[in-house]
């Protein structure tokens, strides 16, 4: 067994209610883990007292924002929203994660579904997925045409340009994680009883699909780079350092009074 070094800290951290329930919630034990997810509950925990002190200066301003996720299945996006929003005041924010457009949205201009989830006046929208969609998950799935993918790629920065101009803040993340990562998060889904809902169709297929995303990807990157908003990469394979990097770069992206009380 590989000796481990513990400093004074480490000891104390371990020696707390929180670290002991840490080390033990899981076997094997692993005391390095313990340590590290203590460490970031501490970090969490005072981060998000910054994403309220955020929050009561866009209501306060009444600032529209935008925060948009994006990533493979199974990245953690949706547990990454989870932390920035459990503290929040939920009168004023809103998750979105819309579901297939019905026939009527089909008929619609593409963006225009997304539109109608804009924020009003002193409120925080987060986008689980949003109309970047049609820039990966449709055309890998045939869900689209190539000349309606053709199209979206011609108009996101366009939309985005005036997303911008209109007085919205507007923050876009990419999750990224291993191929490797995402099996052994598909395994963990299909394990447990509680997470087997959030497997679909399309994630059984993402795994075979794994270069033909990489591909859209590429081409979603390489045409938004001109566009008025930059995408922000965060590192997801491990989730806590990774919810932690989401949280820092909103917190960066936003002009907030960092000195307000709340």
């Amino acid at each position: 067994m590989r000796e481990i070094e513990l400093s004074d800290d480490d000891v104390q951290i371990l020696n707390t209610n929180k670290g002991l329930r840490a080390l033990l919630s899981r076997k094997p034990y692993n005391i390095e883990k313990a340590i590290r997810y203590v460490n970031y509950e501490k970090k969490l925990k005072k981060l998000q007292v910054e994403l309220i002190r955020m929050q009561h200066w866009a209501i306060d301003e009444n600032e529209r924002i935008i925060v948009l996720f994006e990533g493979r299945d199974a990245a953690g996006k949706g547990g990454a929203i989870r932390r920035i929003t459990e503290r929040m005041n939920p009168r004023h924010l809103r998750i979105v994660a819309l579901p297939q457009p019905t026939e009527d949205e089909r008929s619609q201009w593409y963006f225009q579904r997304y539109v109608m989830q804009f924020p009003k006046a002193g409120e925080i929208v987060f986008f689980d997925r949003s109309w970047y969609n049609r820039a990966v998950v449709e055309p890998v799935n045939g869900f689209c045409t190539k000349e309606q993918h053709e199209t979206f790629m011609n108009q996101v920065n366009d939309f985005e340009r005036m997303i911008v101009e209109s007085g919205i803040r507007l923050v876009k993340m990419y999750m990224s994680i291993s191929k490797r990562e995402q099996a052994k998060r598909f395994e963990e889904i299909k394990n447990n009883p509680l997470k087997q809902w959030k497997m679909t169709p399309v994630d059984e297929k993402a795994q075979e699909l794994w270069d033909v995303y990489t591909e859209y990807k590429n081409k979603m990157f390489e045409v938004t780079k001109h566009g008025k908003v930059k995408w922000k990469i965060i590192k997801a394979n491990r989730k806590t350092s990774a919810r932690v990097n989401v949280i820092n770069h909103v917190l960066k992206s936003i002009p907030y009074d960092k000195n307000k009380e709340i």
